[in-house]
């Protein structure tokens, strides 16, 4: 862009810095030292940032709940346990009852029995690690539950087999409801990281940013196409007007306007020179630049980002935490009823009754249903999830959305467009009408790559209107600019220069520009930041749920008045990035839960503090690495989505915990004989029953979940 296209728009440049965007993220380096204090790190390296944050996060995340995760791929383990459990399923009675799938044949059970060993040893080995790692933190629970009920149900059945050839006596065997227990548990595992898996589908659009392809540069000046993954630091790439930039790197030759909507919230393109950093994954503008590798791979920044959202999608959530405390409680109880069952029968009775109630309650209390509640649901709801865009790194988010009392809104980019747009055009003497001013303006502005200039531009271009041909045009420092057509003197200027008032309204916050005809105003235009369709329908939804909407805006008074007023919502202006954090911390002594919703680096330390951080568009990488949520599109409405999945995930779960266990609680004393005085035992073949109900009930119950738009 020449020096006098800066100049010509200079005037209303400085009304756009407040009025479209948070001026804390333009003037970048004051509000640096805040970031630091606060612990957000300087974005301006984003690998170094990202070292740090690998660093600093692999340390807490994933080693108590769900260190069973990492014992092994339970896709393979299941898939390779299934044989093994089907042919046992077939060739064991479920608990000396035949089902009609079922044979036998002589040495039958010595078969299933080895079968069963080999089940153990493969299948059982991510429970039993998983279990250890439970006792080492003193609380056991679902793996420690899986873990007593195959080892119980495996060690009966091998002495029950023995008996059989050694005594003679038939003693009933429970080699059905091992390999029943084990491939469940197994499938809940595999189910459960899938869920975990897909929601990577952001870190998959993060890849599609960056082209396949790269040109390289060579050193006779010609050019050959390399594979992006082949790019090494130093090589010289060409990237062509509208494509993507390969790879992260610092311009040797060529100007061009940059867009990084995608990585830094930053909705107007940015003029970058030679020695000017670019972003891999960004969009080259109309120059063609020649720019130097500096990062590739691992280094890159888009990897930095893909890697953050994998590292943050191990975290257990308290939700989570309820399946495991129930659980806990089922191994004590477990544990507790088996001894007294023991003890008791032993008296009443004698000792093979006593380990037969003893078994059966050991076996039974291992809960197939619990296995599955909870995966089940969390698979229903990713997927509902990344369907609709809305990407959950934290699980936790879900449960505390539900009790959440404030929301914070960023107004830039989240609750308007962020992008400079004509909201209106009038004309003032009568004579032209709205076509002929969008046409003299849009001559006027014709050669000017200015982002004001464009958005005349574009807007002509969308009503079909061609631009009046100006025979010269000349950029009046500070003022606008003035060109001659069709032998009269026009002007496009601001309205300080102009310096005099016109009777037209003005969108609170625009920024307004009269065209004069031979020194006579004939018509203006107004430019300003749009307010998105979804953003009257999300704050209707946030009061309805009773949460209390507020904007906080880096932006000047009179445009955050403009759209809170629109909004008829509270609204706090001129607010920099310790601003807004101090807001969010102020209303969590209160006692408040706080949901905060951002897209760019300002908001860094507010998502980081809030409850739930939920980052807007693809954000700022500091914004997707500081936020729980991410809403891969823009769009307000999936805010409200968000709300909605958490009410009815959260729901879900807590139904499928009480299905899953309460049929425990009352199936564990039975099993004990509890009610065996008046004559109720748990017949064993009605508990394995009983389970399968449950299961199946849960399965169906986690299936049902559903938003409604």
């Amino acid at each position: 862009m020449a020096k006098n296209d800066k100049d010509h728009h200079h005037h209303q440049d400085e009304q756009v810095d407040h009025s479209k965007m948070d001026h804390s993220k333009h003037v970048g380096h004051s509000y640096h030292e805040d970031q630091v204090k606060e612990g957000i790190q300087d974005d301006s390296n984003p690998a170094k940032i990202h070292d740090d944050h690998a660093h600093h996060n692999h340390g807490g995340h994933d080693h108590s709940d769900h260190g069973h995760h990492h014992h092994g791929n339970f896709k393979e383990i299941f898939l390779k346990s299934l044989p093994l459990g089907i042919v046992i399923l077939l060739l064991s009675p479920m608990m000396d009852v035949r089902l009609p799938f079922q044979f036998t044949f002589p040495y039958s059970d010595i078969v299933v029995a080895v079968l069963a060993t080999i089940l153990l040893v493969y299948g059982g080995k991510p429970f039993y690690q998983g279990a250890i790692a439970e006792f080492k933190e003193k609380a056991p629970g679902m793996m420690a539950l899986i873990s007593l009920g195959i080892s119980v149900s495996y060690l009966y059945s091998i002495y029950a087999v023995l008996a059989r050839y050694v005594t003679g006596d038939h003693i009933m065997d429970f080699f059905f409801e091992f390999a029943s227990l084990l491939l469940i548990m197994l499938l809940g595992h595999w189910i459960e990281m899938k869920a975990v898996g897909e929601a990577g589908d952001a870190q998959k659009s993060l890849a599609e940013l960056v082209p396949k392809d790269a040109h390289v540069v060579l050193e006779d000046d010609s050019i050959e196409t390399r594979p992006v993954n082949e790019l090494k630091v130093g090589d010289l790439v060409r990237v062509q007007a509208g494509e993507n930039v390969p790879a992260d790197g610092i311009i040797k030759r060529g100007t061009s306007r940059i867009n990084e909507a995608l990585l830094t919230g930053e909705s107007k393109p940015i003029e970058k020179g030679a020695g000017d950093k670019v972003i891999g994954g960004s969009t080259n503008g109309a120059g063609i630049l020649y720019l130097e590798v500096q990062e590739t791979g691992d280094q890159s920044f888009i990897s930095q980002v893909q890697a953050l959202i994998s590292q943050a999608q191990d975290q257990p959530s308290r939700a989570e935490n309820l399946a495991q405390k129930v659980a806990g409680w089922l191994f004590y109880i477990a544990i507790a009823a088996a001894f007294i069952a023991f003890v008791v029968w032993l008296y009443i009775a004698d000792i093979q009754t006593a380990v037969l109630f003893t078994v059966t309650t050991l076996v039974i209390a291992c809960p197939h249903a619990l296995g599955l509640a909870i995966p089940l649901v969390i698979a229903r709801s990713t997927s509902l999830g990344a369907s609709r865009g809305l990407l959950v790194k934290d699980r936790e988010a879900l449960e505390l959305a539900t009790k959440a009392d404030v929301m914070i809104l960023d107004k830039t980019g989240t609750l308007t467009t962020g992008e400079f747009k004509v909201l209106n055009m009038e004309t003032l003497d009568g004579q032209h009408t709205e076509p002929e001013l969008a046409a003299l303006m849009a001559g006027i502005e014709g050669g000017s790559s200015h982002p004001i200039a464009q958005s005349i531009i574009h807007y002509a271009e969308k009503q079909g209107i061609h631009p009046v041909r100006f025979d010269s045009v000349d950029v009046v420092s500070g003022a606008g600019v003035e060109g001659n057509a069709n032998g009269r003197k026009y002007g496009l200027i601001s309205q300080k220069a102009f310096g005099r008032n016109v009777a037209v309204d003005v969108p609170k916050g625009a920024t307004l520009s009269i065209l004069v005809e031979d020194g006579k105003p004939i018509g203006t235009v107004a430019l300003g930041d749009e307010l998105k369709e979804a953003s009257k329908t999300l704050i209707q939804a946030l009061k309805h749920n009773g949460i209390q909407p507020i904007m906080a805006t880096g932006d000047n008074e009179t445009a955050a008045q403009g759209v809170a007023e629109e909004l008829g919502i509270e609204y706090r202006a001129n607010q920099s990035p310790q601003d807004k954090y101090d807001l969010v911390e102020s209303l969590k002594n209160k006692g408040q839960t706080v949901i905060m919703v951002g897209d760019g680096v300002n908001d860094a330390p507010s998502l980081a503090i809030a409850d739930v951080g939920i980052a807007v568009g693809a954000g700022t990488q500091v914004a997707i690495d500081s936020a729980d949520v991410i809403l891969t599109q823009s769009d307000p409405g999936d805010i409200e989505s968000f709300i909605e999945l958490a009410n009815k995930t959260t729901s879900k779960m807590k139904q499928n915990l009480v299905w899953g266990a309460g049929y425990n609680f009352i199936a564990i004393p039975i099993a004990a004989g509890i009610l065996a005085s008046i004559g109720i035992t748990l017949a064993p073949a009605a508990g394995a029953v009983l389970m399968s109900v449950s299961t199946v009930i849960v399965a169906i119950n986690a299936m049902a979940l559903k938003l409604k738009n």
